[in-house]
């Protein structure tokens, strides 16, 4: 399945209501969370499967996808997997399952939240705003619009998919939280940032809210990327000041 996917205008995004396109094969949840969340100000597109899903995208601009990932005659993770490869959009996970590993698995692949079923139709209105003030602030703050990927030193990292490239053609696995530092590197190196402006341009604002949450994620950063972690080449301290990236980067738009 190819998705053509229209990427909603910053600029104007958060002038009009926000579209949600929810993905349920149940008809009493579409019906039920279209309807609270339209009284609420909130477009809705309601549909019961992943062809559905991207002949919406192809047509429609989306803010947000809630996202089911039990459907009948699908598997809903594989359709959140093909989402974050072909975009940023956020998605909001919506399941009855329980088991912790594929929740966990959700959010690795790049989904923004989850809600488990039964839910209330405030409570997922209450976390699709949550996401999309997150994501209007990332807007804000983030990666500069038309940018595709960050080259440096043999390493390529792109943005669309999340995925980091080593030199050697093997893809190295990220974190959201690794992914989120590293991006703030690569867009602004040679420039030594202090660990509060690494914190506010990462969005590192879910369960770690100080600064010790940025030198963990550089630990693991360098653990992942550095020849020798404790001689860093590319993410260098500077003492009393903060962190700089150290060597020159490669911007692909």
């Amino acid at each position: 399945m190819t998705m053509a996917i229209e990427t909603p205008d910053p600029q104007f995004a958060a002038a009009a209501d926000p579209r949600v396109l929810v993905v349920d094969d149940d008809p009493i949840v579409r019906e039920l969370v279209a309807d609270y969340l339209t009284k609420h100000d909130v477009r809705v597109t309601a549909v019961s499967d992943g062809k559905a899903m991207g002949e919406t995208l192809a047509n429609e601009v989306v803010d947000l996808i809630v996202l089911d990932l039990k459907l009948k005659t699908e598997d809903g993770m594989n359709l959140a997997r093909r989402l974050r490869e072909e975009s940023t959009i956020p998605i909001i996970m919506l399941t009855g399952r329980t088991d912790e590993a594929d929740r966990v698995m959700g959010l690795e692949l790049g989904a923004d939240d989850y809600i488990t079923k039964p839910f209330s139709p405030r409570e997922l209105l209450a976390r699709i705003r949550t996401v999309l003030r997150r994501r209007s602030a990332e807007v804000r703050q983030g990666r500069p619009e038309g940018i595709r990927a960050y080259r440096f030193d043999g390493w390529e990292l792109n943005l669309n998919t999340r995925k980091l490239k080593r030199p050697d053609g093997d893809v190295l696995a990220l974190s959201k939280g690794e992914f989120s530092v590293l991006v703030v590197f690569l867009g602004a190196a040679h420039r030594v940032l202090s660990r509060d402006q690494i914190l506010d341009m990462s969005r590192l604002h879910n369960d770690e809210v100080y600064n010790r949450a940025v030198d963990l994620q550089i630990m693991r950063l360098r653990r992942k990327i550095e020849p020798d972690p404790a001689a860093p080449k590319y993410i260098k301290t500077e003492r009393g000041a903060g962190y700089i990236f150290g060597v020159n980067v490669e911007t692909v738009y």
